[in-house]
């Protein structure tokens, strides 16, 4: 069996962005009038999906936002104040599944949490991380999950997902995957209890 982690919100805790709007002093109405693009190229996706590193994002962002009330960004704010709690019971279910099962990460990350998560080592809980930074696509994408799926050679029927977000489960669910949205790790580990 294969079993899709997703990483904030499951594993770790949720990154909220309201800390960054916060901290350059925008709403949320704001930063996403500002991040969408008359081109269909959504700048925060753009950053998720790799085609920009955290320095291009923020280069970008204060173009768009020069002459404006907003003044230029020069810290990068989604990396400092980044600060994820590790899961301790998700980390544990994690490591009994893998005794018998195949256990991946398939999270919608940018450059700098996916460093973070690298040097807090919450990657090495699992056999391979796939990451949208690196993959091109973000959840919820069913392209996203048909990828994991080719990569890892396990029919969707074999494979279970968790994710605390219900438009990603929706979306693994349309690609066959047997899929359910955390709510905790005790309610998580019942469920799949069988497969440890």
């Amino acid at each position: 069996m294969l079993f899709i982690f997703d990483m904030g919100g499951v594993v770790t805790s949720t990154f909220y962005m309201s800390a960054v709007y916060d901290r350059i002093g925008v709403t949320k109405e704001r930063w996403d009038s500002v991040c969408a693009a008359s081109d269909g190229k959504h700048l925060f996706d753009e950053l998720s999906m790799g085609h920009l590193d955290n320095a291009g994002f923020w280069k970008e962002f204060n173009r768009r936002t020069a002459g404006t009330e907003i003044p230029p960004v020069t810290v990068d704010w989604l990396r400092f104040l980044f600060h994820p709690v590790l899961d301790a019971g998700t980390a544990n279910l994690i490591g009994r599944l893998r005794r018998r099962n195949r256990v991946v990460c398939g999270t919608n990350t940018i450059q700098s949490h996916y460093q973070n998560h690298l040097e807090r080592g919450d990657y090495a809980l699992f056999d391979q991380t796939y990451a949208s930074n690196f993959m091109g696509r973000i959840k919820p994408s069913p392209s996203f999950f048909s990828l994991i799926l080719e990569s890892e050679g396990i029919p969707a029927a074999e494979t279970f997902f968790t994710d605390d977000r219900q438009e990603n489960i929706d979306a693994a669910l349309s690609c066959g995957i047997n899929a359910v949205r955390f709510e905790d790790s005790g309610k998580l580990a019942e469920l799949w209890e069988k497969y440890v």
